[in-house]
């Protein structure tokens, strides 16, 4: 049974920090490059943040470059996202995704950034 398990949400300020974990399960994690996505209120899901099976290359949506780093940790099935310098857009709930199954998914963990 596959499962994406996110945490590290939370309250916080505006140019504050948070990392967000994703436990993987059920299916062999080295073999499937990893996504991060957010979806703010009222908006559709997108893209924020993408790494390769082995880490060797990221990509990143244009509003979150230099502020957000992803990383993950083959060992111990694990993706990151390192978020800095947040800001009140960056409010929304966020999901680890496997981009080739994009059926697969968890809740999310919710971020929010406010004064």
């Amino acid at each position: 049974q596959v499962q994406l398990v996110e945490s590290g949400g939370g309250l916080v300020q505006p140019g504050g920090s948070l990392r967000l974990s994703c436990a993987a399960s059920g299916f062999t994690f080295s073999s499937y490059a990893m996504s991060w996505y957010r979806q703010a209120p009222g908006k559709e899901r997108v893209l924020v943040a993408g790494i390769s099976r082995f880490g060797s290359r990221t990509n990143y949506t244009n509003s979150v470059k230099g502020r957000f780093t992803i990383s993950r940790d083959n060992a111990k099935k694990l993706v990151y996202l390192q978020m800095n310098s947040l800001k009140p857009e960056d409010t929304a709930v966020y999901y680890c995704k496997v981009p080739a199954r994009m059926d697969w998914g968890g809740q999310g963990t919710q971020v929010t950034v406010s004064s």
